[in-house]
């Protein structure tokens, strides 16, 4: 009897063993790069006062990350705070990982005193991106850092390799701390213009960059600020535009390049002006008041400081910022992160299987500010929404308690999730009937900028989209009283943010997710839940997984 129970266990632990080692790899053997990153609050002066900033491992901007297409990247952060903390991923697309993203919506917070460790991979990506702390203001007082996915040796870049890579963390800032700004929109108020612009966390003349005379050079540019969009120029240079967040464009030349809220762009530049200082200039766009700040351009030879006005660039003109954003096209026979060529996916050719209208509001409820999305105001619940889903934990969200279009009724404040169909091809219409220039951000995906127009969109609008060569990217503008279209191939199953990069509309309801479903229940599809998942709301007390 005990040998038939040995036979019998010994054939278990067989097919336990052969079903273990069948399972898809979830990483591959695709490079491990291991960071240790430790959250803490500090002193920082960019415009010229002390405030409070948030750092990492005593750095504000925090450490940059340099990886490669498919590298899986292991970051453990250990929150010194005395507050809640996470760190998200703008651009990644976490591939059927979207537990990895970062945000409240799929996530808990991690505790004060506390640490997780998040595993991601830039699977299938190359391009420029930054990461940034996702709860509440944090993102006013720092947090943030680049993200840089190279291109793997053999696959073919379409320019030369330049002599070095810069990075320009740029945006606005305030002297308040990120407590006060939250107290400011917690009493239903908006928040007034920022109080400076900064780059790499420096304010006036605060930066250089250094080069050799007829070299040519990489800037990669983010706006990372949180209510203004910005354009970037540099002195008697101009700027050949190589990359939109992960698509190499037609290099295209500028003099000034306008960047809106969460976006990034690389840019070559050539040292081939006389030997001197140059200023780099970064201004405030469609503000009352132009703001402005300088980082400097250094000849390795040169002996002469920066001087001289200015150079002028746009302030206030959408038409300009909107001509300028048609001309970024997509290059067609450069590679992208796969050696074929980024042409040979035929966007236009497919025909959009559901067309969603989202259009942003400005609504007062309870006689506070709030902000909106078809007439729905965004508030977390006390569950990730994810985790919901994972647990079948019911009161937390609704499908569908968005709609596809438009509703005109008076706006309330609610948890709205959309539901949609793995592998489904969709048309996202952003409907922007305020007076400000908006910016969304999509998590988990690219997209394809198909139009963008004034007054309102309307079926015929589809006549005048790029059905060719548009840039796919994972943030876009919205100019005032316009609309913006994207398609959108539903290729990544997850709960997924689709959001105002404008963090106190953000803050103040005008976010909601996406759950892209597949009923296959599949490790092809989507991963597991991660066994060291932290767990909180009314998924306290459950278990992840044992493998």
């Amino acid at each position: 009897m005990r040998e038939k129970n040995n036979v019998h266990y010994s054939l278990m632990l067989t097919v336990i063993l052969v079903c273990v080692s069948t399972l898809p790899s979830v990483y591959g053997d695709n490079p491990y790069r291991y960071y240790t990153w430790k959250i803490t609050y500090g002193d920082i002066y960019p415009l010229g006062v002390k405030q409070q900033g948030i750092l990492i491992n005593g750095q504000f901007p925090g450490p940059q990350i340099d990886c490669v297409t498919n590298d899986n990247l292991i970051i453990s952060v250990y929150n010194y705070l005395n507050e809640p903390f996470l760190i998200s991923w703008n651009g990644i697309q976490q591939r059927r990982n979207s537990w990895q993203d970062g945000v409240y919506g799929t996530t808990c917070p991690i505790l004060p005193g506390k640490n997780f460790t998040y595993t991601l991979q830039a699977k299938d990506q190359i391009g420029s991106y930054f990461y940034f702390p996702s709860l509440g203001m944090h993102k006013a007082a720092g947090g943030y850092g680049a993200i840089r996915v190279y291109s793997r040796p053999r696959i073919p870049v379409p320019f030369a390799q330049p002599a070095q890579d810069f990075t320009v963390l740029a945006g606005d800032l305030y002297k308040r701390s990120h407590r006060q700004l939250k107290y400011i929109l917690d009493s239903g108020h908006d928040l007034p213009l920022p109080d400076g612009l900064i780059i790499n966390g420096r304010g006036w003349n605060g930066y250089t960059f250094t080069v050799n005379q007829g070299k040519t050079y990489r800037f990669r540019i983010s706006n990372v600020g949180i209510a203004t969009s910005i354009n970037f120029r540099i002195q008697g240079h101009t700027m050949k535009l190589v990359e939109v967040e992960g698509s190499h464009t037609l290099q295209t030349t500028y003099t000034s390049l306008d960047i809106h809220l969460g976006q990034s762009y690389s840019v070559l530049v050539t040292a081939n002006q006389p030997p001197k200082d140059y200023y780099v200039v970064v201004s405030s766009r469609f503000t009352r008041r132009v703001l402005t700040t300088t980082a400097v351009l250094h000849y390795s030879n040169s002996w002469t400081k920066v001087s001289g006005p200015l150079p002028g660039g746009p302030t206030t003109q959408i038409n300009w910022s909107i001509y300028q954003a048609r001309s970024i096209r997509w290059n067609l026979t450069a590679s992208g992160p796969r050696p074929n060529p980024q042409g040979s996916y035929h966007y236009g050719l497919i025909k959009p299987s559901r067309t969603i209208m989202l259009a942003n509001s400005a609504p007062y409820i309870n006689g506070k500010q709030r902000y909106a999305v078809n007439s729905v105001s965004y508030t977390d619940p006390d569950t990730p929404l994810k985790l919901a889903d994972y647990f079948n934990i019911g009161g937390v969200y609704n499908l569908g308690s968005i709609s596809d279009q438009p509703y005109n009724g008076n706006a309330y404040i609610g948890t709205p999730v959309m539901a949609a169909n793995f592998r489904s091809y969709i048309e996202i219409i952003f409907q922007n009937w305020e007076n400000t220039v908006q910016s969304w951000h999509i998590d988990g995906y690219s997209f394809f900028v198909v139009g963008m127009d004034g007054g309102q969109w309307t079926p015929a609008s589809r006549s005048r989209y790029n059905l060719r060569d548009t840039v796919a990217r994972c943030t876009t503008q919205v100019y005032p009283k316009s609309w913006t279209a994207i398609y959108m191939a539903l290729d990544n199953v997850g709960m997924w943010n689709i959001r105002s990069e404008n963090w106190s509309r953000r803050y103040l309801g005008q976010q909601f997710y996406l759950r892209v479903y597949s009923p296959a229940n599949s490790w092809r599809d989507e991963l597991p839940i991660p066994k060291n998942a932290l767990l909180c709301g009314k998924a306290r007390g459950r278990h992840t997984r044992p493998l």
